[in-house]
């Protein structure tokens, strides 16, 4: 087992991290730019170290810096949260030159399943569903107008080096695919460096269910259930929730196989999701991310087990603790992301919170770094709080989240808990009668 953790990142998934470490006896090291100088991850480690200024490009995105804070505190491994250089395999490679472990999956299995045209491929190669298109990325709009005109519009491009809704267009007829492509290509060349993109069916009114899996060392690879995350906007997830309302048990069944499937055909170690869009029935590979996820509470919840620890224990080579035989789901949890931002047009809104209040009570669970007086950055992601309630049934955690949510109080800046409160009293929503376009027509 190792001695000392670097988190390389901040935020509330740095404090999540430091909680598990101090559980299992290990020391951590804080990094930190200028402007999280008064974190609370900074104060909790047991060493901390300024890694370069407020810009992530100066920061928490520069390697050697990261690297030498390492170093420097006698840490002997290294965890990326999620975001940042999570799913950059040239930090993993870097990580392992200077012998040191990185709490994640191989860089071969970040590379391939990062490349979004290649995962697909390889989930086609194992026996997983995919959803028609292109074979690799599209090289040519000619080439692009020929796939959709054999699988039929409305059709998607995506980045192929990417994801989190950049280098995304929708095109519902063929006058737009010109247009959209090349808007496409330019978003995915700014946003990854990677112009490059693929081709798909686009499927009207999906669900977004992923897979929890985890592989050790040992040959191991488990499913750890499904989270339902259709709630989004403009591809980024507002709310997430395990179990899925539409899946039964022989389909969860069968989604389980294929992620599992899907990640021994890759060797995968350590903790990943394969995303899947769900329709009619059926469902189709989307995309892996190599990486613990901002929703991952919601399975902690309902599992009892503690992924990020179950992330250092495989990566210290231990083999999975979780028990061999048939898995089952226990209640129903959801998870609410709190972000500093407008709830209307979802505008960032940082500044500096005047007052707070955090939620409590049976079921609830606020996974926060932030405080009164804490200055929410304007340079980073603005994720404030994740509210995750657990119930017996969805009914009770619907009703704990109502409750929750009017106890939580945060001044001094917008957030998207009025937002939340809104979709709450929804009644599609109450009825699970949900899908990625649900935020397209709700008014608020």
């Amino acid at each position: 087992m190792f001695s000392k953790v670097l988190i390389a990142n901040r935020g509330e998934i740095a404090l999540r991290v430091i909680a598990a470490c101090k559980e299992m006896g290990l020391k951590t090291v804080a990094v930190h730019s200028e402007a999280d100088r008064d974190s609370l991850h900074v104060r909790y480690a047991d060493d901390d170290v300024c890694i370069g200024p407020a810009a992530s490009k100066q920061s928490y995105l520069n390697i050697s810096s990261i690297i030498a804070a390492a170093e420097i505190t006698g840490a002997d491994a290294i965890h990326p949260g999620y975001g940042f250089l999570s799913e950059n395999p040239h930090f993993a490679e870097i990580v392992g030159e200077c012998q040191l472990t990185f709490i994640g999956p191989p860089p071969e299995a970040i590379r391939l399943m990062g490349d979004k045209a290649r995962a697909r491929e390889t989930a086609k190669n194992a026996g997983v569903p995919i959803i028609p298109g292109s074979e690799g990325s599209v090289k040519t709009v000619e080439d692009a107008a020929a796939i959709a005109h054999q699988i039929g519009f409305p059709v998607i491009l995506k980045a192929a080096a990417g994801g989190g809704g950049r280098g995304m267009r929708i095109c519902w007829k063929e006058s737009e695919l010109q247009s959209q492509y090349e808007t496409a290509r330019n978003e995915a060349e700014r946003a990854f460096g990677d112009a490059s993109v693929y081709l798909e069916k686009y499927l009207e009114r999906p669900r977004h269910i992923e897979i929890q899996v985890f592989g050790d060392t040992h040959g191991r690879v488990v499913a750890l259930g499904e989270r339902e995350c259709s709630i989004q906007r403009r591809h980024q997830k507002l709310i997430e929730e395990s179990p899925s309302p539409a899946l039964d048990d022989a389909t969860r069944k069968r989604m389980s196989e294929a992620a599992v499937k899907l990640c021994q055909a890759v060797n995968y170690v350590n903790a990943g999701t394969i995303e899947f869009l769900y329709q009619d029935g059926d469902f189709y590979f989307m995309e892996m991310n190599t990486r613990i996820q901002v929703e991952h509470p919601v399975t902690e919840e309902v599992t009892g087990i503690d992924l990020v620890k179950e992330q250092i224990r495989v990566a210290a080579g231990e083999p999975l603790s979780v028990p061999h035989g048939e898995f089952r789901l226990r209640g129903h949890a959801m998870e609410f992301r709190i972000n500093a931002e407008d709830p209307v047009t979802f505008a960032p809104n940082p500044g500096k919170i005047r007052e707070l209040h955090l939620p409590g009570g049976p079921g609830v669970r606020v996974d926060t770094h932030v405080y009164r007086d804490y200055v929410v950055p304007p340079h980073y992601d603005s994720l404030l709080a994740k509210l995750v309630i657990r119930g017996k049934d969805r009914m009770e955690t619907l009703a704990r989240a109502r409750r929750a949510l009017e106890q939580f109080v945060i001044e001094g800046v917008k957030t998207s808990i009025p937002l939340h409160r809104a979709i709450l009293n929804n009644e599609k929503f109450i009825r699970g009668d949900i899908s990625t376009r649900f935020m397209d027509h709700f008014t608020f």
